[in-house]
């Protein structure tokens, strides 16, 4: 009498690669997403253009300059670098959710069926949280950041900041608001993976306070308002993580692990 196959062990049978191919399927998902991201910069470079594109970020802070004022190029290439790598860097970005498909489709037939119900959700809630904290960090932080270093400064100094030193701000600020964002993504994570329990994470809420709070010290400029403007936000989505963590926990169980807990 034969005995019948355990389908939560099979779940992945038959579904093994060679290493040779698993490199070569990886290189088609580069050179796709490589694809989508020339695309990308093809139609930018056309509409609305390297120029305009600079123009645009360079926006909140040449609205808070003294009248007259302008930014300045320090060196004889950047007015050519500079908006090409804001070009490359937009291009990125709008592409960004071919690129995580691609991630996705590579790393999805090795992943169970529980676990693909947690990666997929993870990967889009990760790429909007991202674009959220950009978004914020530009309409509303840069505003009040420029906003309260020209009214600081001195009526004797006319300010003329350098396109690639402002690249450099902008970049910094954008990776970090975005990264904050990321805060609910990081909490799911580690609950799922058992590093640390749902309970755990409630009763670590003072401690995170406290370390958002020092981030943001570090990363932004020493006003208030920005300072504020990171902090507060992590703290109510460590919130939201913790949420998140439980419902996850609820819906993304393995077989084994959920005929255990009605057992």
């Amino acid at each position: 009498m034969s005995e019948t196959p355990n389908k939560e062990e099979d779940e992945l049978a038959g579904t093994e690669q060679p290493f040779v191919q698993h490199l070569m399927e990886l290189r088609d998902r580069l050179v796709r997403a490589m694809i989508a991201i020339g695309v990308a910069a093809a139609v930018l470079f056309f509409y609305p253009g390297p120029g305009r594109l600079y123009d645009l970020l360079a926006a909140p802070l040449v609205a808070h300059l003294p009248e007259g004022s302008t930014m300045i190029a320090t060196s004889v290439i950047s007015p050519f670098m500079v908006p090409l790598k804001i070009l490359l860097l937009a291009a990125f970005l709008l592409a960004l959710p071919v690129v995580l498909y691609q991630v996705w489709a590579f790393v999805a037939p090795g992943l169970y069926a529980h676990e693909k119900r947690l990666v997929l959700p993870l990967v889009i809630s990760s790429t909007v949280l991202f674009f959220i904290g950009v978004a914020f960090c530009y309409f509303f932080v840069f505003g009040q950041v420029f906003k309260f270093i020209q009214g600081f400064a001195p009526k004797s100094i006319t300010a003329a900041p350098d396109i690639e030193a402002y690249l450099g701000f902008v970049m910094t600020m954008f990776l970090a608001f975005g990264l904050a964002f990321e805060v609910p993504i990081a909490v799911v994570v580690l609950a799922r993976l058992g590093v640390v329990s749902v309970d755990k994470l409630k009763s670590l809420r003072g401690y995170f306070i406290v370390v958002a709070f020092v981030v943001a010290a570090i990363v932004t400029p020493p006003d208030v308002v920005s300072q504020l403007a990171l902090a507060l936000p992590m703290c109510l989505l460590y919130e939201v993580g913790i949420w998140a963590a439980q419902l996850f926990l609820r819906h993304t169980k393995a077989p084994e692990d959920a005929q255990e807990s009605t057992s």
